[in-house]
Formats: C-alpha cells, structure tokens, sequence
C-alpha cells in the first residue's frame, strides 16, 4: 500500500488546517505502514463499536477466548509498544513487572471500561508515534517480550495486530477487507 496523491494532499490539508503548534509525524517516519496501522484502528473501532456490551463478552472467532479477550489483548499491545517508545524517549530501556496484568482478569472489565481501554491504548500510541524525532525512527528499541526492533517496525507490526484483531472479533471483519499486503 503506498500513499495515494489523495492522501498526501489530505496530509498537507490537515497540516495547513491545525497550524503550527500541531504535532506530526515527522519527515522520515514511515507514513505507509502509519497509514495501515491507522486505517486499521480505525476499522477495529468500527467493528467494536457494532458489538453491544453484551456481544462483548461473546465467543471470538478465536475458540476459547470471548471478544473481551481480543480487545484486551489489542489494547495491551498498543499499551507496550506505546511504554517501549516512552522508555526511549527518555534514553531508557522498558522495565515491565514481573507479572504482567492477566488478560483473563482484564476481560471481565465492565464494557464501558474495554471500550476505554482500547481508545486510550490507540490515543497513547499515536501521541508516540508522533513525538518521535528523525533520528529515533532508526534506534535501537526493546520491546515488552525482549525483542529488539527500531521504531520503524512498529508499525507494520500494529497494523498486522490490529486487521487480525478485528477478524478474531467475530463480528463481521473479512478477509477481504483487509489491505492487499496484510491478507
């Protein structure tokens, strides 16, 4: 998927509208796959939006797990690479506990507390991304599990997460609605 002449001069619309206290990304971050991981937010909000509170606490199309798991896990994903981005920001390595927080206790959640917790995950790890500088979109990171990336992978890697996560939801997500390159 590359950037159409369409989303550039959206890009540059947006940019001329808010002025320049408004924070972007900057020049060199990889606005492709930002645009997948986006769209892809923006799609699995869409879909958990369709959910009641109720069907929230439904089987996923993941067998054992309900539509609660899939939102926690999502959000929890977003939530790492959003600390692993701080961390670096502030010249330090991630520090995680030694237990993380249960996904099966997170999933009992009230359903107004899911919904939260997802656009709260989404808004933290956009704010990140954007307050990233040139040189940090190339530095060494480690991530919540150990593995050592750069920025510029994260991405890729949210935007696979987050069009999967909108499949396990169960709901209605398609294969074919999914971007060409994540099918």
């Amino acid at each position: 998927m590359s950037l159409t002449e369409t989303d550039i001069a959206a890009r540059e619309a947006l940019k001329a509208r808010l002025g320049k206290g408004a924070r972007f990304d900057a020049p060199n971050a990889p606005a492709e796959e930002l645009l997948l991981a986006r769209r892809g937010t923006a799609y699995f909000a869409r879909k958990l939006m369709e959910l009641s509170d109720e069907d929230l606490y439904g089987p996923s199309a993941i067998s054992g797990l309900s539509r609660a798991h899939v939102i926690v896990r999502v959000s929890y994903e977003a939530r790492y690479q959003a600390l692993a981005l701080e961390a670096l920001n502030k010249g330090e390595v991630l520090e995680l506990p030694e237990e993380l927080p249960s996904l099966d206790l997170a999933a009992t959640l009230p359903a107004r507390a899911l919904r939260h917790l997802f656009q709260h995950s989404e808004v933290h790890l956009n704010v990140c991304w954007r307050d990233l500088s040139e040189d940090q979109w190339d530095a060494a990171l480690t991530l919540a599990d150990g593995t050592q990336t750069t920025p510029r992978a994260l991405p890729l890697m949210r935007a696979k997460g987050i069009w999967q996560g909108a499949l396990d939801l169960g709901n209605g997500a398609r294969l074919a609605d999914l971007p060409q390159n994540l099918r």
